[in-house]
């Protein structure tokens, strides 16, 4: 656990450090740190006990941020692909952690809208040719951040809704709708948030059945 505080509190800071180099316009050094978070994060959880399909979701995360590096076309859905499976990954693995909450069809609801109403907004300022795939992604992000409100904790629910709203600044920037200054701040302070505390949402669930089976047996005549 030493080992992966320690990983955790290199992330943290190499977030601060790509947060810095944003603000100040330090492309070079955003490169750097940008492609070093997820590795980071990956290794944290890795040795905190994280599945396989989490470490694999951090990991896609990773791929989709090098793609993103680069501003051709074609690295652009490169790397919307990858963070796709990542999203599958996160999809797959949360839905193995038990039934949806009570009010999960009422959130369904709500993100259901959620993307309709976005979609429906940014389709006709995307180029054409990302227009369906957008479209796609949406809906698996959407379902990804469904899935861990219904199924896990606050942590993932708010992790959930960041990764949208990280994402939704990305979608917007392709739509060239109007921009928050320094766009890519917002982008990768969102995400960076996001993928902790889908992380820490993970993480915190698997250790409530595992509290939950030693009280029982504690209190096992």
């Amino acid at each position: 656990m030493r080992a992966s505080r320690e990983l955790l509190a290199a992330f943290a800071l190499t977030v601060f450090l790509d947060l810095a180099f944003l603000a100040v316009g330090f492309r070079t050094g955003h490169v750097v740190a940008k492609v070093l978070l997820m590795p980071l994060l990956a290794a944290s959880a890795a040795r905190a006990g994280a599945p396989r399909l989490l470490v694999a979701a951090l990991l896609c995360g990773w791929g989709g941020d090098v793609l993103l590096l680069s501003g051709a076309d074609p690295a652009f859905m490169a790397g919307m692909a990858a963070f796709a499976a990542g999203h599958v990954c996160y999809l797959v693995l949360f839905r193995r952690q038990g039934p949806p909450h009570a009010r999960a069809r009422l959130l369904g609801l709500v993100y259901a809208a959620a993307l309709v109403t976005l979609v429906a907004l940014l389709w006709p300022d995307l180029p054409a040719g990302l227009r369906v795939p957008v479209a796609g992604y949406s809906t698996l992000l959407t379902a990804m951040a469904y899935t861990a409100a219904g199924r896990l904790g606050p942590a993932a629910a708010l992790g959930g809704v960041l990764f949208m709203l990280s994402d939704t600044l990305i979608a917007t920037g392709v739509a060239d709708w109007p921009q928050l200054p320094r766009p890519d701040f917002w982008i990768m302070l969102t995400y960076a948030a996001a993928q902790f505390l889908l992380v820490r949402g993970t993480l915190d669930a698997r250790r409530v059945p595992a509290a939950a089976y030693r009280e029982v047996r504690s209190t096992t005549p």
